[in-house]
């Protein structure tokens, strides 16, 4: 536990400090991580990012604690059913494969490849 508390905790103020060195965290401009920037990351860089989504996840879970919100109110429901069964190294590792079999495609988001190449046949199985 503490050990994973660590981890995160590293993780943010990595981002935070590699967000703050290159001045991308302004109020009006929030970045978006695209396959270009994906494919050219390093693949401690590629956890580090996913591990910002899946804290994310864990916050608002937590928030809501044993009342979660209904899918109408959140996305966070889906993805947590959707990435059932994923590790973050399955989904680190799905994403690698799928930009690289999809060079033209490298424009895409990498949150909407997650969420179309793997939450959305997630939801499908794990209904």
């Amino acid at each position: 536990m503490m050990s994973a508390l660590r981890t995160g905790v590293l993780t943010w103020a990595a981002c935070a400090a590699l967000a703050m060195a290159s001045n991308m965290a302004r109020a009006d401009e929030v970045p978006i991580i695209t396959g270009e920037q994906w494919m050219q990351s390093s693949e401690q860089l590629k956890k580090a990012y996913l591990i910002g989504i899946a804290n994310a996840y864990q916050v608002e879970a937590a928030y809501y604690g044993a009342k979660p919100p209904s899918d109408e109110q959140s996305l966070v429901p889906r993805f947590g059913r959707g990435l059932k069964g994923h590790t973050l190294d399955s989904v680190r590792e799905g994403l690698n494969t799928w930009y690289g079999a999809n060079p033209d495609r490298v424009k895409r988001p990498v949150i909407e490849t997650i969420w179309f190449e793997m939450v959305v046949p997630g939801l499908d199985k794990n209904r």
